[in-house]
C-alpha cells in the first residue's frame, strides 16, 4: 500500500510534523494527551507532495532501498502502461467480431468513409450494409450530399482507421479502440496526479480497463467514446495546469527566518502566473470534444468555471484577502480566452472538408436560399454553416420518436435500460434446454463497478461539502458535466451510451472510496495526530482489513466483468446462460 511520507524531503517547512510549532501551553496540555487540530503546512496545501509504498513492503519482497527507489520511479510510468497493455488486448481481441454493422455504425461508419475519400458526407442508399460487408470495393462512394447531424472529427478519426485498415469493421473500428485504450493510460496518469499516488492512479484505469460500457463502446465505431477521450484529456491539461500555477504560487511566496513557507496577500493578489500552455491544451481538448458531438458544449462551460474557482482557492490559500477580485483582475480574462474562443476555433476548423469542397449539405445555401439577409457582410461559407447549425439543432430538440432502448437518465447509474447493438439466435444449440444459443453485443456497464458507484458518488459529494475536497469537487464536476444536461432534454430519445463521457470519473469516484476505505498509512495524516505510528497494532489491524475489504470488492467488479464477458464481445452462448445475465427484466 502507500504511505504520505514525500518523495523528497521539504527543508522549507521543517519543523513540527503537524506544520508549525506549537505553543508552550500547548506542550503542557500534551502530556495529559491533548492531542492538537492536524495542520497542513502551507507548501504542502499549495502543493501536495507525493505518496510512495512503505518500507515494509519492500522489507518482506527482501528488496534493497535503493532498488525499492528505482522501482518507485519506474511504476510512475511501468504501472500505467501495464494497465493500458492488458487493456488493449482485451480492447483489440477479436476486434472484427461481430462482423457487421452494429447499430449506429451504419451511420458513422459510412459518412467517416465518405469524409475521408472526398471531404464531406455523402447520402448512402438503404440496404448497403450487406454489400459493404461482402466487397466494400464494389460499393461507390455517393457524390450528393447527405444530412448529417454532429460535427465531423468523430467521423475523421474513424476514418482514418478505414484508410489504414480498409472498409471493413476492423478498419472502422480500429481508432476507437486505440483511443479507448489510450484514454485507461490517461486516467492512470490523472488519478496519480490527482490522488498523489501511483497505486490508486493505476486502480482508477483497471477499473476503466474492466469497464462493460467502456469496453462495447471501445470496440464500436460511435461518437461518444471520442467525446469521451477529448473530455478526460482535456480533465488532465487541466489538472497540470493547477499544479503548475499553484506551484509558482508557492515558489513566490516569502520564507520567515525559521525556513517556513508564509503567506502573502499581496503576492498572493498580484502575481501573475504567467504562460499557462497546459489550459490551452484544454481549450483544443474541449473544442475537438465540441467538434464531435454538441454536448462537448456543456463539458467546456462547466470545467471553464471550474479552473476558475481553482485560481481563486490557490490565491485565497497564498493569502489573498480578496481571492475573488484577484483573479477577475489577473486570471479571468486569460482563462476565457484559453478555452472558450480557442474551443471555437476548434470546432470551426474542423469543417475545412465541407467549407473548401463546397459539395456538402447547405454549403452554398448562403447563396441561394440565404441570399439578401442582412448578414449578407459575413463569407458565404459562415453564414451557410449557421444555417446548417441552427437546422440540426432544431432536429435534435425534436428528436421524440420511440425507440425501443432508449432511456431515461435518472436510470443511467443503476443501468436500468442497456442498448444491444447485436443480437442474433443460432438454433441445434446442444448445450442449452431450449435448443438456441444466443449471440448480443449489450452496451452496458460492469453492474458492480456501477452500482459500487452509486454510494462512491454520494461520499464524493459529502466529502467535497464537508471536507472541502478539492479533489471530490472535481469528480463531482465531470460527472455532472456529462450527466445533467441530459435532464434537460428529457422528452427527448436517449441511450444508455450516452452516459460513457462521464465513466472515467465514476472510476475516480470509485477509486476515492476505496481509498477510504483503505484508509491513510499508520504513523502518517491523520492517524499520526491520533498517536498511530507504523508499529501500532491497531492502525496496521485497521488498514490491513481496509486493504482486504477494498482488494474483495476490486476482485468482485472484475469477476463480474470477465462473467458479462459474452454479452460485451459479441461470443455466442447457450440462451439458458444469456437468461442467467439478464439481472434485470429491463435488460431484455
Amino acid at each position: 500500500m502507500t504511505s504520505t511520507a514525500p518523495e523528497t524531503q521539504r527543508g522549507q517547512d521543517a519543523g513540527d510534523p503537524l506544520g508549525e510549532q506549537p505553543t508552550s501551553w500547548q506542550r503542557r496540555l500534551r502530556r495529559f494527551g491533548h492531542v492538537p487540530r492536524p495542520e497542513t503546512s502551507l507548501r504542502d496545501r499549495l502543493d501536495p507532495p507525493w505518496t510512495r509504498p512503505g518500507r515494509q513492503v519492500w522489507s518482506v519482497l527482501a528488496i534493497p532501498p535503493h532498488v525499492a527507489d528505482r522501482l518507485v520511479r519506474w511504476s510512475a510510468w511501468g504501472g500505467p502502461l501495464l494497465v493500458t497493455l492488458v487493456a488493449g488486448l482485451l480492447r483489440f481481441w477479436r476486434l472484427d467480431q461481430p462482423n457487421a454493422v452494429i447499430f449506429d455504425e451504419t451511420y458513422y461508419a459510412k459518412d467517416a468513409w465518405a469524409l475521408v475519400n472526398q471531404g464531406y458526407e455523402g447520402s448512402w442508399p438503404k440496404d448497403v450494409d450487406k454489400l459493404i460487408l461482402k466487397d466494400p470495393s464494389s460499393v461507390p462512394i455517393p457524390t450528393d450530399p447527405g444530412y448529417v447531424v454532429h460535427p465531423p472529427v468523430g467521423k475523421w478519426i474513424i476514418g482514418f482507421g478505414e484508410q489504414l485498415f480498409g472498409f471493413t469493421p476492423f478498419g472502422w473500428r480500429f481508432m476507437v479502440a486505440v483511443l479507448g485504450t489510450i484514454s485507461v493510460l490517461l486516467l492512470c496518469r490523472i488519478g496519480r496526479r490527482l490522488f498523489r499516488s501511483t497505486f490508486l492512479g493505476c486502480l482508477a484505469g483497471l477499473l476503466l480497463a474492466v469497464d462493460g460500457l467502456h469496453f462495447v463502446m471501445s470496440r464500436t465505431a460511435l461518437l461518444d467514446l471520442i467525446v469521451m477521450f477529448f473530455v478526460l484529456a482535456a480533465f488532465g491539461c487541466l489538472v497540470v495546469d493547477r499544479d503548475r500555477s499553484r506551484r509558482r504560487l508557492a515558489d513566490a511566496l516569502p520564507v520567515d527566518e525559521e525556513g517556513v513557507l508564509r503567506p502573502d496577500a499581496r503576492i498572493a493578489e498580484t502575481l501573475r502566473l504567467g504562460w499557462r500552455p497546459w489550459r490551452l491544451g484544454a481549450g483544443v481538448m474541449l473544442g475537438l470534444a465540441f467538434a464531435t458531438k454538441w454536448n462537448g458544449l456543456y463539458v467546456l462551460a462547466a470545467f471553464g468555471l471550474m479552473t476558475v474557482l481553482w485560481d481563486v482557492g490557490a490565491r485565497r490559500t497564498a493569502g489573498a484577502a480578496r481571492p475573488y477580485m484577484a483573479v477577475l483582475r489577473r486570471d479571468l480574462v486569460p482563462a476565457f480566452f484559453s478555452t472558450v474562443p480557442v474551443a471555437i476555433v476548434t470546432y470551426i476548423v474542423s469543417w475545412t472538408g465541407w467549407i473548401v469542397t463546397d459539395k456538402g449539405y447547405y454549403r452554398n445555401w448562403a447563396a441561394t436560399e440565404g441570399k439578401g439577409s442582412s448578414w449578407s457582410w459575413l463569407p458565404d461559407w459562415l453564414r451557410s454553416l449557421w444555417h446548417y447549425e441552427t437546422q440540426v439543432y432544431d432536429f435534435h430538440v425534436g428528436l421524440t420518436s420511440g425507440h425501443t432502448y432508449e432511456s431515461n437518465p435518472w436510470s443511467w447509474l443503476v443501468l436500468g435500460r442497456p442498448v444491444s447493438y447485436f443480437y442474433e439466435e443460432q438454433a441445434g444449440c446442444k448445450e442449452s434446454s431450449t435448443g438456441k444459443c444466443a449471440t448480443e453485443v449489450l452496451a452496458i456497464g460492469t453492474p458492480l463497478l456501477w452500482w459500487l458507484a452509486c454510494f462512491a458518488l454520494a461520499y464524493v459529494v459529502w466529502r467535497w461539502l464537508f471536507r472541502r475536497d478539492w479533489r471530490a469537487g472535481a469528480i463531482a464536476c465531470g460527472v455532472a458535466a456529462g450527466w445533467v444536461p441530459w435532464f434537460f432534454y428529457q422528452e427527448r430519445t436517449i441511450f444508455l451510451f450516452y452516459a460513457v463521457v462521464f465513466v472515467p470519473f465514476l472510476c475516480l469516484a470509485v477509486t476515492m472510496l476505496l481509498g477510504a476505505i483503505v484508509g491513510p498509512a499508520a504513523g502518517t495524516g491523520a492517524r499520526a495526530d491520533l498517536g498511530l505510528t507504523s508499529k501500532d497494532p491497531t492502525g496496521e489491524r485497521r488498514r490491513t482489513l481496509g486493504a482486504i475489504a477494498a482488494g474483495v470488492l476490486v476482485l468482485l467488479i472484475t469477476w463480474n466483468f470477465i462473467y458479462f464477458w459474452p454479452l460485451y464481445t459479441g461470443t455466442s452462448i447457450p440462451e439458458d446462460l444469456w437468461r442467467d445475465r439478464m439481472w434485470l427484466d429491463t435488460w431484455v
